[in-house]
């Protein structure tokens, strides 16, 4: 914990500083939600297709990032979180000649939440 994962528009892979952002990520989410470094994990998966509106001539980068967390926290820090991920994307994806959409939520992990490693 926590679990985040960055879905993005494989488009924006040159101009994405994706260690950057992960490493300035993992910093907010200690500061901000009291993870500990140790424990935070970003996987990013990179779409090769992805579409918005009706409009078809590849001029957009989409990007969604997801945070699980344990229960616990409050609303506004949730806020502030999702606040922060959308402000560190903006300094490490430079979309040139591309519109970013961005978007980013935390989820309660179910209790039911268990990881192993070995």
């Amino acid at each position: 914990m926590p679990q985040i994962t960055v879905d993005y528009s494989a488009t924006a892979d040159a101009a994405f500083d994706r260690a950057g952002f992960a490493k300035a990520l993992h910093t907010a989410v200690v500061e901000i939600a009291a993870a500990k470094p140790e424990a935070c994990k970003t996987l990013f998966r990179a779409a090769d297709a992805t579409a918005y509106s009706y409009d078809e001539d590849g001029g957009h980068i989409i990007v969604h990032i997801t945070f699980g967390l344990l229960a616990g926290r409050t609303d506004e820090t949730k806020a502030k979180l999702t606040e922060a991920t959308l402000e560190l994307l903006r300094d490490h994806l430079k979309p040139q000649g591309h519109v970013l959409h961005a978007s980013a939520e935390v989820r309660d992990l179910d209790p039911s939440y268990r990881k192993y490693e070995g």
